[in-house]
């Protein structure tokens, strides 16, 4: 610094360590903690940096030690015993005159820092005034004391510059030529273990007390959290964990409760809760040796019986557990297990058969997924064979005929076969197949979910077995990777997890949960509204009615048309779309009153309503048509429990009858008719009520906006109770 002093050389000192005392720092706290390409990166800028002299940006979010890391450069440079002073930009004098000195005299930090550093913390709070002269000070690298006389000239400063800063600086940047940016806590998860040791490690010492480890499980929750606070959160964490354990030899999740994020909120981790349960879910036994031991044979008997043994329901144990069974047992199985059928569905245990069989004699590169056309086209195709199996069950009483409905399961088991030798993986299962795309609809009210810890997926996992398949590495099993190529820690929809369990097998480091959630919780969180599955639901819910045909022409008084092919393909058409169109007209309903309603508001002499327009004014139909999703479940459980009650209890006469024996004296078991009318009207009942919750939600809209649809519901759930109870 060019300057002429009056002060003696003592003096000078003197008012040097006086001015520069409360802003000096006098070390680094320490280096960079972490192995991360983050750290790496960051540990090289900072090595870039102190090789010259030229004015550094520093750029991050609150929390990250930026004050540090200028430490670092300057203590890394050839001017590492000059002094290093931080100011608070907040702090400044508007004049400038702490800064940059008086010209009576008074010397600034600038002049008393001669070649050392100074440290401009929080810049973006710099008062407007001195922003001209600091680009002055970054541009020219020199400065004017405050009342100079403008033909005076100005000092050059030989102080180097860091500015510490949490927002982007644009006026400063394009004079700076090193700009740092730190990156926060929540994408370098990977150096959250180490920081949590060294922080440990820094407590311990200062209190001299034991030093506790940290559990897995914990490490887990940690890196599970985005850090809003980042460095100084985590730390603050760590040393609360530490009083709150009381010395105890480990800090587990339970001293880390403020860490759940919020999309782990209401969820309770089954595999943690229950070591056997994980156990079994990641034996050989499930559900490799359940499929290949039991399903595969299982099956085959099941067809057989179907051609071979007598036709009706009534003689053939076959055809009564397919619709006695297996249709009820599973439609009850959704809001509790999701699509956990699907992982030991005997149509895909034939795919994966014949692919693995093929590839063994033709070895070839199967094709990849198109996954832009199979998420256009697929749903659209599963939806016209669900259509096209309600017809052939209505038109050729599929309920009662054995042979026909071994051919539908023939035809599905054919489908998955066939995409099997064309495509990798389970394309089947995860685009085309009804069965699963019904079930990946219902999946969404279950109140389990299988999830992974995006946290240690991103700071731990470096191959993605889960996803793509590997060797044995740690506690993870050797696999071919996700049978739907969906990754545990991208899942957001239940319809795209089959619980087949393999990510649970795969992962080396425990991220894999089977969570215990708040029923559907996804449809008003992370859910993406897709129209095939919109329209998918509304034929589910036409096909309850379908079911029901000679009731409903009984009701009207009509003429039995079971005799007549077309006239009956007609009326069966026509009840699948008139069910489809009353959500429809109820949401225009809702359209054309809020429509009304902005008229009247318009005509209004005061213009005010005693509600909100904003609040009343309808979500898209392809959001809203979800809520009827409990209906259409309980719809077609409604139907099936009078099979379930009735006929399934027949098990032992129907197997004897099965093979050609009396079996009329065997013992039954059936329910009262009025017990089999009480419970399906109660689920009628629950069903209206969940879907009226379920609608509240989705549109977080008042109530009175959503009465049309509401009163839909219950219009739907009488017409259903009329077909389906009142008969009985």
């Amino acid at each position: 610094m060019s300057s002429n002093y009056s002060e003696t050389s003592l003096e000078w000192i003197q008012d040097r360590s006086q001015v520069l005392q409360p802003y000096l720092i006098t070390k680094a706290e320490r280096g960079i903690i972490g192995k991360s390409r983050y750290a790496m990166r960051l540990r090289q800028e900072i090595k870039s940096a102190s090789e010259d002299r030229q004015p550094v940006l520093i750029l991050g979010e609150p929390g990250l030690d930026k004050d540090n890391i200028a430490a670092l450069i300057h203590f890394n440079s050839a001017y590492r015993r000059e002094a290093i002073a931080k100011v608070n930009c907040s702090l400044v004098q508007t004049s400038g005159a702490d800064l940059f000195g008086r010209a009576d005299g008074n010397h600034g930090l600038l002049t008393y820092l001669g070649k050392g550093t100074l440290v401009l913390n929080n810049i973006q709070e710099l008062p407007n005034e001195l922003r001209p002269q600091i680009v002055q000070l970054l541009k020219n690298g020199t400065f004017r004391r405050v009342g100079s006389n403008a033909t005076d000239a100005p000092l050059i400063c030989e102080s180097r510059i860091i500015m510490v800063s949490e927002k982007r600086q644009s006026t400063c940047e394009s004079y700076v030529k090193h700009s740092i940016k730190v990156p926060s806590l929540r994408v370098r998860k990977a150096d959250i273990k180490p920081h949590v040791e060294y922080y440990i490690s820094l407590f311990c010492r200062d209190r001299g007390i034991p030093k506790p480890t940290i559990t897995a499980e914990a490490l887990r929750s940690l890196q599970s959290y985005d850090f809003t606070g980042n460095l100084k959160e985590l730390q603050l964490l760590v040393e609360r964990a530490i009083l709150q354990s009381q010395g105890a030899p480990s800090l587990n999740e339970s001293v880390f409760w403020s860490t759940q994020p919020k999309g782990k909120k209401f969820r309770f981790n089954l595999l943690n809760a229950y070591p056997n349960l994980r156990r079994f879910l990641r034996s050989e036994w499930f559900p490799d040796r359940l499929n290949y031991g039991f399903t595969f044979t299982f099956f085959a008997i099941v067809v057989a019986i179907l051609f071979l043994a007598p036709q009706t329901r009534d003689q053939n144990i076959a055809l009564n557990f397919f619709w006695a069974w297996w249709w009820p047992l599973i439609l009850i199985s959704f809001p509790f297990v999701g699509r956990l059928w699907c992982s030991i569905c005997p149509f895909m245990i034939y795919g994966e058969v014949v692919q693995k069989l093929s590839l063994w004699l033709f070895p070839r590169q199967l094709k990849h997924w198109n996954r832009d056309i199979s998420e256009r086209w697929g749903g659209w195709f599963l939806f016209g064979l669900f259509v096209l199996i309600y017809l052939w069950e209505e038109l050729w009483d599929l309920q009662n005929t054995a042979y026909l409905s071994a051919y539908l399961l023939l035809l599905i088991t054919a489908g998955a076969m066939i995409c099997s030798l064309i495509f990798e993986r389970r394309y089947w299962c995860r685009y085309l197949c009804p069965i699963g795309g019904m079930n990946g609809l219902f999946a969404k009210l279950s109140m389990t979910e299988l999830r992974a810890q995006q946290g240690t997926c991103s700071a731990e996992c470096t191959t993605y077995q889960c996803y793509k398949g590997g060797v044995k590495k740690g506690e993870g099993l050797e696999t071919n990777g996700c049978p739907l190529y969906s990754h545990p820690a991208q899942l957001q929809d239940n319809r795209d997890c089959v619980l087949c369990m393999t990510c649970l097998k795969a992962c080396p480091h425990r991220s894999v949960e089977f969570n215990l959630r708040p029923p559907a919780i996804e449809l008003w969180t992370t859910h993406v509204p897709r129209t095939y599955e919109v329209a998918l639901l509304l034929l589910l819910l036409g096909g309850a009615f379908l079911h029901r045909l000679p009731e409903i022409t009984s009701f009207f008084g009509l003429p039995s048309i079971t005799e007549a092919f077309f006239p009956h393909l007609a009326v069966s058409l026509l009840i699948l779309i008139v069910a489809a169109v009353i959500p429809l007209i109820t949401y225009g309903i809702m359209r054309l009153l809020y429509f009304l309603t902005i008229v009247w508001r318009k005509n209004c002499e005061d213009n005010q309503l005693p509600f909100s327009i904003t609040a009343c004014k309808p979500r898209p139909f392809i959001q809203l048509a979800y809520g009827y999703l409990p209906l259409v479940l309980g719809a077609n459980l409604a139907h099936y429990l009078r099979l379930f009650l009735q006929e399934a209890g027949r098990v032992l006469p129907v197997t004897w009858a099965t093979f050609g024996l009396d079996g009329s004296t065997l013992p039954i078991f059936i329910a009262h008719p009025a017990v089999i009318s009480f419970l399906q009207g109660t689920t009628l009942i629950f069903s209206v009520l969940l879907s009226w919750v379920l609608t509240q939600k989705i549109a977080r809209q008042p109530w009175r906006s959503l009465i049309p649809q509401h009163l839909s519901a219950v219009i739907l759930a009488i017409a259903l109770w009329l077909v389906i109870v009142f008969p009985t």
